[in-house]
């Protein structure tokens, strides 16, 4: 079982699926410290536990994260910090929270995030780490940053232009507008919309599937997703043919050809 470092997450593995789930419902999960030196430990542990098969990140309450926490900002500012204490205290937080951005994204496991009501500043760019995510319909976005006076973080930058396009981007992150979960569908920020009292069980449909499904396999095409947008044509192709080799010489493969030769679901292992 793998233990947070805090009570600002929680963590539940059973059958293959953890979920974490962001417990600052007071707050509106906002990111604070101590979540990102939790969260940062927890998807490191879990990206190294091959009994994790998926991973599943909710918010505890009505919303999935507002954000980072911005009144830790101001407190922190009440104490007259000078520039070199400002770039120390932030580079810190940030690299823990870049730690966590990156685990999540490479992990060889499928991720998946279920949102409601309120996703703004890092939720959003947590959510855009994820591999898939389900909306609740009343959900709502909005990149937030400009309106404090700075940049996206934790990955946004990256994660955005390559899901909503270049001009999108622009506006999303310039003009900090609040939009709603229709509008995320549209842009492909995610993939599908369900009821709000719907959102549970179909999250736990989704990820019982996936964690039902060939490991390895899964693990190779996240690799060649996220490797794509960095690669020639020969290159992906030449890395398609590595990440099949390997796919072909798991007992998974075998039991899938078996299965569609013989008309009926295929029993996936994870090897």
């Amino acid at each position: 079982m793998i233990a947070p470092a805090n009570d600002t997450i929680l963590v539940d593995s059973k059958a293959g699926v953890c979920r974490i789930t962001l417990n600052r419902p007071k707050s509106l999960n906002a990111l604070n410290p101590d979540m990102a030196r939790a969260l940062n430990q927890v998807a490191k542990a879990v990206r190294a536990d091959d009994r994790v098969r998926v991973v599943v990140i909710a918010g505890a309450g009505d919303h999935f994260m507002a954000g980072g926490d911005v009144k830790g900002f101001k407190a922190f500012f009440e104490g007259k910090p000078d520039e070199k204490t400002i770039r120390a205290h932030f580079d810190e937080m940030l690299g823990v929270v870049h730690g966590f951005i990156a685990d999540i994204r490479e992990m060889p496991k499928p991720v998946v995030a279920a949102v409601r009501g309120a996703v703004a500043g890092a939720g959003v760019s947590l959510m855009l780490a994820a591999d898939m995510v389900l909306a609740a319909e009343d959900a709502f976005f909005t990149l937030a940053y400009s309106h404090l006076g700075t940049v996206p973080d934790a990955g946004s930058s990256y994660a955005l232009p390559r899901t909503v396009g270049l001009k999108r981007a622009f506006e999303i992150a310039l003009l900090g507008d609040r939009f709603d979960a229709r509008t995320a569908l549209a842009h492909g920020m995610v993939n599908r919309l369900v009821p709000a009292a719907q959102l549970e069980a179909e999250v736990e449909k989704l990820a019982k599937r996936l964690a039902d499904g060939p490991r390895v396999a899964y693990a190779r095409t996240k690799a060649l997703l996220n490797g794509s947008f960095g690669r020639t044509l020969k290159q992906q192709l030449d890395a398609e043919s590595a990440a099949f080799a390997d796919c072909a010489a798991t007992k998974d493969f075998a039991e899938g050809v078996t299965a569609f030769v013989e008309k009926r679901s295929p029993r996936f292992i994870g090897s």
